[in-house]
């Protein structure tokens, strides 16, 4: 049906993609990205990046016209790694001849300085933060087909945030927002890689309008390896200054990330703004410096993935802490108990002015110690000697910023006449099980069987909104819809009270009947909306949180370290969770787990890599790309959650979830194995760690010597 190249979209007069990276270079000039195209033209960046479109009636007619194209390619010269980028051998844009895209800094470099040069303990870390593939079990996929006696589109997309997805589409085809509608189904996993449009959706909208016929595109495991958005890929330098008593003077952090060849706004903001927002913790600590920098390289751009710089941060803190507790002889436990934020320093505001509303950091730590039988390790660990293994146990104690931001979040209600409650919200199902928590919360306030409450999400025709990320979807979404749900009732309230013809205060609500009391006057809550005009009652409410919410935790990792082989096996983790309020303790418990399971799967075996000549994708498969099996943690997890701190920023108390468990399982696992060297006498090799920690690497290691 078409062949489509950069260059006939150029010609269509389609701009490249928005970039908005919010940050600067050092001399005050805008973030240096390339053009991003929705198909490449004139240069290709990274290997992934597509070059032309076929459409064809079959999937099979496709692919023989694909491996029909022939592009002439001019070999560039190649930046295929951070550390060639830094070394400027070679330009991905000529506006950034040194590939810093742009950079931050945040803090007083010079009273950092004067701590340093003050204090009785230092240590410091080169810390490596890989890059990772978010690997959802469903890959990208879109349709959209175009209306052309209407002038509207209409597309179905695996995405997290269709109204960010309409905006984009109707911007690179010159149509209003208004034009486009996006529909969203259940989403097979987002991890914050469905975040945003991608090339591939323009292309399949343009193609749909400049053929008018229906085209669907869906990407396979290879094209998302290759062309998705990756995330982490950071080098740091941290440094932590004490005192002799062990109290926190100053953190310094400098770091590189590598944000590929188009510096997009998630990718440049997670790494120069989000993550060090948290870089503090849950500690007091008086001074910062830190110096973040987005380098710019020939690989696929990163983005949002599972945690969004908060695991970065948290694992440079935490690693930093246990290498000072071995370095000055001061217990780690003891070391967390003297720096953590107290009680009464709440609301309290760290050196990135963030303000925490509440957290009580050691009530958490308090319970997790018991859960993970703190003290009666050293017997696990005689035993596991006994077997010729190296026994480890790691701590992380931490918190993370949720909320995306975004705050504001608007619902419809509609109760009908038939029996069914039908509600909307612009956050998204994919995998978390928000549906069923947003039902919940509308079961509770209208107390109708959860079977009658029709959950409808991700269509742009009912409404828009911020989308499904940062761990928002209960935190904004669900205090909206309780809200709306609250404002349903009371105009449900003084209807009862017009057809029962009696004052609003006499009137009482339960089992979804209003009742007159003292009487038998009763009416139904379906039966009222039959009585109205459209015969429903229909609310639009929107509410807004006062701020982001700041869930913390405290995990506890145990490792065996074959020291043999190199290979770790986790035999348990145990974790404490502030979330604040629990709607649905299954769902959460699932979201702190699962998201467990991807930190370990990065501490212990996940990683991209490019070759460092030529920037070719080496784990471009499940067969080269190495991610946890469940038969390997499925049954090692104790997993807990404290409510007694409900947030003070939404009406639920509720704080988010879905990132949590991500944040603290790296730095507890990796503390964890540097624990058990340590333990087995080779201390030295602790700072040397750096993820993945895979049989290959760790054996290395060992056999290393100084």
């Amino acid at each position: 049906r078409a062949v489509i190249t950069g260059a006939d979209l150029v010609a269509a007069g389609m701009p490249p993609l928005p970039p908005g990276a919010p940050c600067r270079r050092a001399d005050g000039s805008a973030c240096a990205t390339p053009p991003r195209r929705a198909l490449a033209h004139e240069v290709v960046r990274h290997v992934g990046e597509a070059v032309a479109a076929v459409v064809a009636d079959s999937l099979a007619q496709a692919r023989d016209a694909a491996d029909a194209l022939v592009v002439d390619y001019r070999e560039l010269p190649v930046v295929a790694s951070l550390a060639a980028a830094l070394r400027a051998d070679a330009v991905v844009t000529p506006a950034a001849p040194d590939n810093i895209a742009c950079e931050a800094r945040h803090g007083d470099a010079a009273a950092a300085q004067a701590a340093f040069a003050q204090a009785a303990h230092v240590v410091a870390l080169d810390l490596t933060h890989q890059r990772l593939a978010a690997l959802t079990l469903e890959p990208r996929a879109v349709r959209a087909a175009w209306d052309a006696a209407r002038g509207r589109l209409d597309m179905h997309a695996s995405t997290q945030m269709p109204t960010a997805l309409r905006a984009t589409v109707a911007s690179a085809l010159g149509l209003t927002p208004e034009a486009v509608r996006v529909r969203v189904g259940d989403v097979g996993g987002g991890f914050g890689m469905k975040t945003g449009a991608y090339p591939e959706d323009v292309v399949v909208a343009w193609a749909a309008r400049h053929t008018g016929r229906p085209v669907r595109w869906s990407g396979e495991r290879g094209e998302e390896f290759l062309s998705t958005t990756h995330g982490r890929d950071v080098q740091a330098h941290a440094e932590l200054a004490l005192d002799a008593e062990g109290r926190m003077l100053a953190l310094r952090v400098h770091s590189h990330a590598n944000v590929g060849a188009y510096a997009l706004a998630t990718g440049v903001a997670i790494q120069l703004l989000i993550g060090p927002w948290v870089q503090t913790s849950v500690y007091h600590v008086p001074v910062i410096d830190f110096h973040f920098r987005a380098v710019l390289t020939h690989q696929a751009p990163t983005g949002a993935y599972r945690g969004a710089g908060r695991p970065e941060a948290i694992f440079n803190i935490e690693r930093l802490l246990d290498e000072a507790a071995r370095q000055s002889g001061i217990d780690r436990i003891a070391l967390r108990r003297r720096n953590f934020i107290r009680p009464e320093q709440m609301p309290y505001t760290n050196p990135m002015g963030q303000t925490y509303d509440v957290g009580r950091f050691e009530r958490v730590l308090d319970q997790a110690l018991p859960l993970a039988d703190w003290d009666g390790f050293a017997a696990r660990a005689q035993q596991s000697r006994a077997r010729g293994l190296w026994r480890g146990l790691g701590i992380a104690t931490f918190l993370e910023w949720t909320g995306g931001n975004a705050f504001e979040e608007s619902v419809t209600l509609e109760v009908k006449s038939d029996g069914i409650v039908e509600v909307f919200s612009a956050v998204n199902q994919m995998g978390q099980g928000i549906a069923t928590s947003l039902a919940q919360l509308v079961v509770d306030v209208l107390q109708v069987p959860i079977e009658r409450v029709r959950v409808v999400l991700g269509d742009t025709e009912r409404g828009n909104g911020f989308g499904s990320a940062g761990s928002r979807s209960l935190f904004t979404g669900g205090s909206a819809m309780r809200g709306g749900a609250e404002h349903t009732l009371a105009q449900a309230h003084q209807l009862a009270a017009s057809a029962l013809e009696a004052a609003p205060e006499d009137l009482r609500y339960q089992a979804a009947r209003f009742h007159v009391v003292g009487t038998d006057h009763a009416i139904g809550l379906f039966e009222l909306a039959g009585r109205q005009p459209g015969a429903h009652i229909q609310v639009e409410h929107t509410h807004t949180v006062a701020g982001p919410s700041w869930p913390n935790g405290a995990h506890i990792c145990e490792v065996e370290l074959d020291p043999q082989t190199g290979a770790v096996a986790v035999v348990g983790y145990t974790s404490v969770n502030d979330v604040g309020r629990v709607v649905n303790p299954l769902i959460v418990r699932g979201q702190l787990d699962g998201g467990a399971v991807q930190g370990i799967g990065q501490a212990l075996c996940e990683q991209i890599l490019y070759d460092a000549a030529s920037g070719q994708l080496l784990t471009g498969s499940l067969m080269d790309y190495a991610v946890p099996r469940a038969h390997e943690l499925a049954t090692c997890f104790r997993t807990e959650m404290d409510e007694s701190t409900p947030c003070a920023n939404n009406a639920l108390g509720v704080k988010g979830v879905g990132e949590l468990g991500t944040i603290g399982a790296t730095p507890a696992v990796v503390n964890a194995v540097a624990d058990a060297l340590a333990r087995a006498g080779r201390p030295e090799l602790a700072p040397r760690l750096q993820m993945p920690l895979s049989p290959a690497r760790l054996w290395a290691l060992l056999q290393s010597q100084g």
